[in-house]
């Protein structure tokens, strides 16, 4: 579901980082208070996590590939505005360092998966256990089905809907190629049978574990910081099982590059080459130049484990200075 530049006009990147702004300041000013509770490294830790997670592709109906985002279980945890910073850096990281969606389109990767699906996953999980007293794994399992979806929905209609409104003269489309008709069922139905249910099973898996080890959930203020030493562990492991990922072929469907649109259309619109190309990743696709695709993958899943504990670092210290 990451939209990479080039697919999306510049006017409706405008107007999704603009829907974002207001989640930013309203997540900043919430996230801010927890800095002082000592939560930071929780955040951190839990954002690693799916940032790990989105690094196992999974195969999906129609040979394209797709993956769990834990957008709704980083809110079960951290809280649904913690979970919107969290998940914010991480897609920040994923497009300047990986390559992995655009820069441009930054604010509608975010809107679509780090405000919409945490926040709505979080509200219908506080439904859900209003009338599924004591099943809260299974709550959270729906509601993360159901938020995954609607965060793909969203992802069709945006990329639907630039045929129908930006296009040339004689109707080539600029940005991205398809239409609704094709968008819609293209995203939806590999998502209806088979990442929504593992974005579930994830949710409800991890949710089950941390209610066994009797966790606190939701980012509030403790007495003392919580020992996390085992999470950092588990997470290490995860980093080294991320090439796991690699075994499903293809790629994931509308994040194709600009060959790979010549191959299949026989053009390339001309505002996706453009646009396509403005960022240049340091490490694109995960791989490091000069060692293979699995070690690459693996270096690239502590890269980034590593980059949010130095974040964890320097916020606290910096909070700390702060008084």
């Amino acid at each position: 579901m990451h939209i990479p530049d080039g697919y999306l006009s510049p006017a409706t990147c405008a107007v999704l980082y603009g829907a974002a702004l207001p989640f930013w300041a309203v997540a900043a000013k919430k996230v801010g208070k927890l800095m002082r509770a000592r939560m930071v490294p929780l955040i951190a830790l839990f954002s690693a996590f799916a940032f790990a997670l989105q690094m196992f592709n999974v195969p999906l109906p129609g040979g394209t590939t797709g993956h769990a985002v834990g957008g709704t279980l980083l809110a079960l945890v951290l809280g649904p505005w913690g979970a919107v910073v969290g998940l914010s850096v991480v897609f920040l990281l994923q497009a300047l360092f990986f390559g992995d969606g655009g820069i441009t389109a930054y604010g509608a990767n975010v809107f679509n998966m780090a405000i919409v699906l945490p926040l709505v996953g979080y509200g219908l999980y506080r439904y859900l256990i209003t009338i599924l007293p004591g099943k809260q794994v299974i709550a959270a399992a729906i509601a993360s089905y159901f938020a995954m979806n609607l965060a793909a929905l969203l992802v069709a209609l945006e990329l639907g809907l630039q045929p129908l409104l930006f296009h040339a003269a004689d109707g080539t489309p600029l940005y991205a190629p398809y239409a609704l008709k094709l968008a819609l069922p293209a995203v939806m139905v590999p998502h209806l049978l088979v990442a929504g249910l593992v974005e579930a099973l994830v949710t409800g898996m991890v949710l089950a574990f941390l209610l066994r080890a009797k966790m606190p959930l939701g980012v509030m203020p403790q007495p003392r910081p919580l020992k996390l030493r085992w999470l950092w562990a588990g997470l290490g492991l995860v980093a080294l099982l991320t090439p796991i990922g690699l075994m499903a072929s293809g790629t994931a469907w509308g994040e194709w590059g600009a060959e790979d649109l010549q191959e299949m259309l026989g053009f390339v619109p001309q505002g996706l080459e453009r646009l396509g190309s403005i960022w240049r990743a340091p490490i694109p696709d995960y791989s490091f130049p000069g060692i293979g695709p699995v070690a690459g993958y693996i270096a690239s899943a502590i890269v980034a484990v590593g980059a949010f504990a130095l974040i964890s670092f320097l916020v606290l210290r910096l909070s700390r200075r702060k008084g």
